[in-house]
C-alpha cells in the first residue's frame, strides 16, 4: 500500500538559526544558504518582510527578546544596517540607533542563551591607506558610515565575549533591484552605451558574492558548534582587485556590450561621503581554518545581472 508520509517523516532540523535583515542582498543570500544546508533558518526584516520572514523592528527591543526567546536559535548572524554612506552622514542618529544601539542589544539577548552571533562589519572600518589588513590591524574610518559600524563591533564584543564579527567589502549578488548593490547599480550605464558615462578609476574595491559571504557564516557556524574558541574579528574578501571603472568593463565584456562610451575618472572623489582609497582585507586567518569560498567576478556578475538585459537578442545567443 502507498506509504502515506506523517508528520513525524518530515525531519526538522535542529540546529536553528536566527537571520536578521533576511529581506536584504546579504541576508537574503545567508538565509537561503543555512535553510538548504540543513538548518532551521528563521529570517526577518522589517520594510519588506511578510509573508516569507518575521517583522521585527530591531530598535523595539521587546520584540527583540521575544523572537529570540520563542525560537532560542544557537546561531544569530545579523545582517540588518544602514550601509549607504550617504545615507548614514544625512540621517546619523537613525544610523546609529540601528548599526550600533540595535547591534549590542541583539549581542546582549544572544549571551542571555548562549547563542553564537555573528555581526556583519565592513572594510570600511580602514583608511585604506595600508593595505592589505589583517584582523589586528588597528581600524581608523573615514566616514560615518564606517565609525558607526566600527561602534557596533564594539558594542558587539563588549556585550558578547563569544561573539564573531565578520568584516567584508562591496557586495553584489542576486539583486531585486539594480540599486540594491553598488557594483549592479551601474548596469544602466553599461547599457546604455549611446551615453558616455563617467566612471570612478580611483578607489581599488574587491567586489564580493553575496553566495560566498553566505557560505562563510555558515561554515563559521558549524565551525563554532564543535569549537568555543571560533570568535572574535574575522575577514572575508573577493580576490578580484577592482575599480568602478574595471567592473563596469568586466560587467560590459560578460554581456558583450562595448565599454568605449565609458570613462575612467582617476581623481579622488569630492562629493558624499570621504572613502578609503583601497581597504584590501587580509582573509589567511579564514583560509587557514578551511573556511571560504570565492565565485569569480565574471561568471558571478553574469548570474546576477542577466534578468537586467535590456537586449533581449542576447538571451539567444546564449539559451538556444
Amino acid at each position: 500500500s502507498l506509504h502515506v508520509t506523517s508528520q513525524e517523516d518530515i525531519e526538522i532540523p535542529s540546529r536553528r538559526v536566527l537571520i536578521t535583515g533576511a529581506t536584504g542582498l546579504l541576508g537574503r543570500a545567508v538565509f537561503k544558504e543555512f535553510n538548504e544546508n540543513n538548518w532551521n533558518a528563521v529570517g526577518c526584516g522589517y520594510r519588506r518582510a511578510q509573508p516569507k520572514f518575521e517583522q521585527v523592528n530591531l530598535l523595539n527591543s521587546v520584540a527583540v527578546h521575544d523572537i529570540i526567546h520563542d525560537f532560542q536559535p544557537h546561531v544569530i548572524v545579523h545582517c540588518a544596517a544602514e550601509r549607504r554612506p550617504d545615507v548614514v552622514e544625512s540621517q546619523p542618529d537613525a544610523a546609529s540607533q540601528l548599526n550600533v544601539a540595535a547591534s549590542g542589544n541583539l549581542a546582549k539577548e544572544a549571551a542571555g542563551i548562549g547563542a553564537f552571533l555573528i555581526y556583519i562589519s565592513t572594510d570600511y572600518v580602514f583608511d585604506g591607506t595600508s593595505p592589505p589588513y589583517k584582523e589586528t590591524d588597528v581600524p581608523n574610518p573615514l566616514n560615518l558610515y564606517g565609525k558607526t559600524k566600527l561602534e557596533g563591533e564594539k558594542a558587539v564584543l563588549e556585550n558578547n565575549e563569544g561573539a564573531a564579527v565578520l568584516r567584508i567589502p562591496v557586495l553584489y549578488g542576486e539583486v531585486e533591484r539594480l540599486e540594491e548593490s553598488a557594483v549592479t547599480v551601474m548596469f544602466d550605464k553599461v547599457q546604455f552605451s549611446n551615453k558616455s558615462a563617467n566612471m570612478d578609476h580611483w578607489q581599488q574595491r574587491f567586489p564580493t558574492n553575496v553566495k560566498d559571504v553566505a557560505v562563510v557564516c555558515r561554515q563559521l557556524a558549524e565551525k563554532r558548534m564543535l569549537d568555543p574558541s571560533i570568535k572574535g574579528t574575522f575577514h572575508w574578501s573577493g580576490n578580484e582587485q577592482m575599480t568602478k571603472y574595471e567592473m563596469a568593463c568586466a560587467i560590459a565584456d560578460a554581456f558583450n556590450l562595448p565599454s568605449s562610451h565609458l570613462r575612467p575618472i582617476t581623481d579622488c572623489p569630492v562629493v558624499g561621503a570621504l572613502r578609503p582609497r583601497n581597504a584590501q582585507l587580509d582573509c589567511s586567518k579564514l583560509e587557514m581554518l578551511g573556511i571560504g569560498q570565492r565565485t569569480p567576478f565574471r561568471a558571478g556578475i553574469k548570474e546576477s545581472l542577466w534578468p537586467f538585459l535590456v537586449d533581449k537578442r542576447w538571451r539567444q545567443t546564449v539559451f538556444h
